[in-house]
């Protein structure tokens, strides 16, 4: 029996339980990424927060059909281009690759499709037509728009009035519209823009239509969840509902969610304030485990305060739990007993961090029982020492870790490698290793007085170095291993 989920609905401003139409399957469209620029850490935030919606799911036995698009047609790209003087298709292809690259780095899986909006016209161009035969849409001029006086329960999803809509947002103001909050659905092309034939003549489609089209292609006219950053609420996913229920008569998508958006230093990250931390920037800085492990600790519908103190944080919280698997693996005892004290918080973690996910994905609830149990661990070794019951427990964070793409690397690798590659000390991996080698050889001969000052050295470049049974290991000085 599958295992029940709450999320929170945006359109019922309410948890509910999720229900698929179909058995165990879950269709899932979430809006990616307008590709006129390098992407910035709030489109990593979104494609961090479905990634490990779709991998819970997944882990719990549920099947995922994850859809997530690229707009490749949109102003920004044009503006974009005009100014380089180079096509609009140059812009859009240079950076969806990078896009594509940058979650990879990130750990993010790719969707299971990722439709191009370029290559969807046609589709596009058959719902606007079904749309102006049911008398829901109307051409002006070469232009097309979407009448939402035709369509009952518009607001819905943002809960705004007509003029709420107008004040909060910037609208189009076009005298070729029947109404001010009508919205386009097919543009009419201009000088210097690409565009598309079609029975109103040479155009492009309009922003909303682009994911309406996308989504019914490949999940059908209705499907379970439809997510997003919290900025898409109005008006991008109020007019995707609107023309896509106009169009069928159905409900369009059954659940809505929406990710919290990024600050930086507690300020709204935006290009007007000039704060945007690019994704390629943040991973040079710090690890892709780390940028995660940040978001995770964040509830995904709140927001999260990106800033160096902050990252540091995270990176610290991470080296901490890879202090713990190296203790563990370190050990050179036979494990012959159990702790059984261990087994009991092994046990309540395996049932916790579940059960804190099924209630809308609350990943900061689950980290949080993830350093309850390294603590714990952490004391059984101190008392205990050694025992089989440290394996299991091992085995559950890791399982932990594959499901929110943590915990994935070599815990030597991590302490020794990635930290020195991300920190600013001055000793190369190889020169550690050779005084380490130095110092050994003065241990064998006895020579103490030398091998504390190797030790000491190191430590003054930020090197520590622990004597256990198979030898001498390092990493970069941080934290203790007890959590």
């Amino acid at each position: 029996m599958l295992k029940k989920v709450k999320i929170y609905n945006t359109l019922s401003g309410k948890k509910e339980e999720l229900v698929p139409k179909d058995r165990n399957l879950i269709r899932m469209y979430v809006c990616g990424p307008t590709v006129y620029d390098s992407a910035h850490l709030g489109h990593a935030r979104a494609a961090l927060t479905f990634d490990i919606i779709r991998r819970f799911l997944k882990h719990i036995k549920y099947e995922v059909n994850y859809i997530r698009n690229i707009t490749d047609i949109d102003d920004k790209i044009i503006d974009r281009a005009n100014k380089l003087g180079v096509p609009a298709n140059e812009i859009s292809q240079k950076y969806t690759k990078e896009y594509q690259q940058d979650m990879a780095a990130l750990g993010i899986l790719p969707p299971d499709h990722e439709p191009k909006v370029s290559d969807h016209i046609h589709d596009i161009i058959n719902l606007i037509e079904k749309l102006i035969s049911k008398e829901i849409a109307y051409a002006s001029g070469n232009d097309v728009f979407f009448s939402i006086n035709k369509f009952i329960g518009y607001g819905k999803l943002s809960r705004r009035t007509p003029d709420d809509m107008i004040a909060g947002v910037r609208i189009d103001i076009n005298e070729n519209k029947e109404n001010p909050l009508d919205f386009a659905l097919w543009k009419a092309a201009k000088k210097g823009e690409p565009f598309w034939q079609s029975p109103w003549g040479n155009g492009r489609p309009g922003w909303h239509i682009e994911c309406s089209t996308m989504s019914m292609k490949y999940l059908g006219q209705d499907f379970e969840i439809h997510g997003g950053g919290k900025d898409l609420i109005f008006p991008h996913h109020e007019n995707e509902i609107a023309q896509s229920e106009a169009a069928t008569d159905k409900q369009f998508a059954k659940y809505w969610m929406h990710n919290g958006l990024i600050q930086i230093n507690k300020e709204k990250m935006s290009k007007s304030v000039g704060n945007i931390i690019n994704v390629r920037e943040a991973l040079k800085l710090w690890n892709k485990e780390a940028i995660r492990l940040f978001f995770l600790s964040h509830h995904y519908r709140n927001p999260a305060d990106f800033s160096q103190q902050n990252l540091d944080e995270a990176e610290s919280s991470l080296q901490r739990l890879y202090l713990t698997l190296q203790r563990v693996r370190n050990i050179k005892t036979v494990r012959a007993k159990q702790d059984r004290n261990l087994k009991k918080h092994v046990d309540n973690f395996k049932e916790n961090w579940g059960k804190a996910m099924q209630d809308d994905f609350n990943t900061a609830g689950a980290l949080g029982n993830l350093f309850d149990l390294c603590r714990i661990i952490n004391k059984s070794m101190d008392s205990v020492g050694d025992s089989t019951t440290l394996g299991d427990a091992v085995n559950e964070i890791l399982i932990l870790g594959k499901t929110f793409g943590i915990l994935e690397q070599d815990p030597d690798d991590y302490l020794q490698k990635e930290k020195l590659s991300k920190s600013e000390i001055e000793i190369s991996e190889e020169q550690i290793n050779q005084l380490i080698e130095e110092r050994t050889s003065a241990r064998t001969d006895k020579n103490w007085e030398k091998s504390d000052e190797i030790r000491d050295y190191l430590n003054s470049k930020g090197i520590c170095i622990e004597d256990c049974a198979e030898g001498t290991i390092w990493r970069v000085k941080s934290l203790s291993p007890d959590t």
